[in-house]
């Protein structure tokens, strides 16, 4: 199985999840499991698809996502709690990666359920009835081992984690079919999530026990080449599953405006 290679890297991510609130330089994590840090990194890199400090700065905006929903403190002091000491840069650094700005996401609570009950309202999803085989598209069929009731939220990213907007994205009413058309050259990582029916806002805010995926191996679209069809598991999360860093609401607000373009267009 793939997550036997390099089962000490297992270990390392426990550590990471127990010491998160501490300084976690390179040095730090490498020693932990007794490697020089260049090793270290290779090896976890090739495990995650990232490397050992994104992954401790991904935990600490998960976080910052946490704690902006379930407590008063200022952006400010949530900054610095995650060792941040610029408010600017932790700013910054949140919109790019959670895709809107620390306090829109701390105030969407409201806007996401709307867009929820919305999205459970539409009776016609397809909006494209386009051929599955040809050049700039990606396609393929998302399974998961348990039913749901509830929608699938897919994209193709530029990193093997969820975060930032997708460069392509969309929103799926079930399991089944997916195409992505006009994908431009280049090189992207898919990724997907279930939401319930039943979730509630903030747990559609702070995804943690959703069904998911992401491709650890990258697909290359060209334009002298079909991209072959993918075959997408969804499975509960995994201890070296990346956080979900995008805002889901944002997604779905987006695919809803596409939608109504579409219907009056």
């Amino acid at each position: 199985m793939e997550n036997d290679r390099y089962a000490e890297i297992d270990a390392v991510i426990e550590y990471i999840h127990r010491y998160i609130d501490e300084p976690l330089p390179l040095a730090r994590l490498a020693s932990y499991v007794a490697y020089s840090p260049y090793h270290f990194t290779r090896i976890f890199k090739e495990r995650m698809g990232l490397s050992p400090l994104y992954y401790v700065s991904s935990l600490r905006l998960q976080k910052a996502k946490d704690l902006l929903l379930h407590t008063n403190m200022s952006i400010r002091d949530i900054g610095l709690e995650i060792g941040q000491q610029s408010l600017g840069t932790f700013s910054t650094r949140f919109t790019e990666r959670v895709g809107v700005t620390p306090s829109v996401f701390r105030n969407s609570v409201h806007g996401a359920d709307a867009d929820f009950h919305s999205l459970r309202k539409l009776r016609d999803w397809q909006m494209e009835h386009a051929p599955s085989l040809g050049r700039g598209r990606v396609v393929g069929t998302v399974h998961a081992d348990r039913p749901f009731d509830g929608l699938i939220l897919i994209g193709l990213f530029a990193k093997p984690i969820p975060e930032g907007l997708p460069l392509y994205g969309t929103v799926l009413s079930s399991l089944g079919h997916f195409c992505f058309t006009g994908v431009k050259p280049g090189t992207y990582y898919l990724m997907a999530t279930s939401v319930h029916w039943e979730m509630q806002a903030k747990e559609i805010l702070l995804p943690h026990s959703t069904l998911r995926t992401r491709s650890k191996e990258p697909i290359v679209v060209s334009s002298s080449s079909v991209v072959p069809h993918q075959e997408v598991w969804l499975y509960p999360p995994r201890v070296d599953d990346p956080p979900i860093l995008i805002s889901l609401p944002l997604l779905m607000n987006q695919f809803l405006a596409r939608y109504a373009k579409h219907e009056h267009g």
